[in-house]
């Protein structure tokens, strides 16, 4: 039986808890990640060993695994020992450097071995071959080099670009092209999302493609990326860097967050995600509000994967 093609498009936790639940729907998964990430690990590795950032190609590849719990565990197993080399080290991260090094520094071809290792469900594609550093243009004119540096200057983000673009992985154009749907996000916007469609043979698949285009929205603001963003925010800015309006629909939280935790968030300068409904129906892109918010007092605010995977299910159901 063939199912409906679907093609998952960020980077972050956010595409890997977007995937985790939809491994549980009948649908033929391909996630296209970003290889922007230059921070904690991934960053490390990445300037010591000449790697691709690993970080979220690991949570990605963990979230559609199908293996004993004690190895998705121990891929996600970060060392604390502190003054050691390893401190921070993720072990999945190590093992995908040490398979990039076994694979002649191919990283699409360590992506797959151990997507085969952890028998991943579905296809994971990194969005090039190799890694890529994000430069942003913020509203002042400042130019800030590097993904994460983003987030500690106050002017807000105008653009994000990389100012020598590596081809596309052909794998990702030919699934784009191939796909029943596409689904951006949820993730950072700037640093997650964006940062795979700034690529020309990724944005032209994606405008050529006749797959629906659903983006799934983050439910609280980043502070020092999207500050005060609503829905509508989030679209224009993706809208921007593709060239031109290209969304069908749009997911948004609608369910009110307690007062708790928008207590601890205010701290960190972030709030809810504002559903400005009127706005996005101007765009003529479908507005579908649904009760898509968990929360933990670890973990805060994320989206429930059972429930936004069920949301992009649904319009699979309603569109193929």
């Amino acid at each position: 039986m063939e199912y409906p093609k679907v093609v998952a498009i960020g980077g972050g936790t956010g595409l890997s808890t977007l995937l985790s639940g939809l491994k549980h729907f009948p649908v033929d998964i391909t996630a296209i990640v970003t290889v922007a990430d230059d921070g904690g690990s991934s960053g490390i590795l990445r300037s010591d060993l000449q790697v691709p950032p690993p970080g979220d190609i690991r949570n990605v590849l963990v979230a559609l695994s199908d293996v004993e719990p004690v190895l998705a565990e121990l891929m996600q197993f970060r060392f604390k020992q502190k003054d050691s080399y390893l401190e921070g080290h993720p072990v999945g991260n190590l093992l995908l450097a040490a398979m990039y090094a076994i694979s002649d520094n191919n990283f699409v071809d360590a992506v797959e071995k151990m997507a085969r290792v952890l028998n991943v469900r579905g296809q994971v594609y990194p969005s090039a071959a190799q890694a890529m550093v994000l430069h942003a243009e913020l509203e002042d004119g400042t130019i800030v080099c590097g993904e994460s540096q983003l987030s500690q200057h106050k002017e807000p983000i105008k653009r994000v670009f990389f100012e020598n673009v590596a081809p596309a992985v052909p794998e990702c154009i030919a699934s784009i092209y191939d796909a029943d749907i596409l689904v951006f996000g949820p993730g950072s916007l700037f640093t997650s999302v964006i940062p795979n469609i700034l690529f020309p043979e990724i944005r032209e698949a994606i405008l050529a493609s006749t797959a629906q285009k659903l983006y799934v929205c983050n439910i609280m603001t980043e502070h020092g990326e999207t500050d005060f963003y609503t829905v509508s925010d989030h679209i224009q800015k993706l809208n921007a860097h593709m060239g031109q309006t290209f969304l069908d629909a749009v997911i948004a939280n609608d369910e009110e967050i307690p007062a708790q935790y928008l207590k601890r968030y205010a701290q960190e300068s972030a709030q809810p995600v504002i559903l400005d409904r009127d706005a996005i129906e101007l765009m003529n892109i479908e507005v579908i509000a649904s009760r898509i918010a968990d929360w933990d007092v670890k973990k805060g605010v994320r989206h429930d994967a059972i429930k936004v995977a069920a949301a992009v299910y649904s319009r699979v159901l309603e569109y193929i």
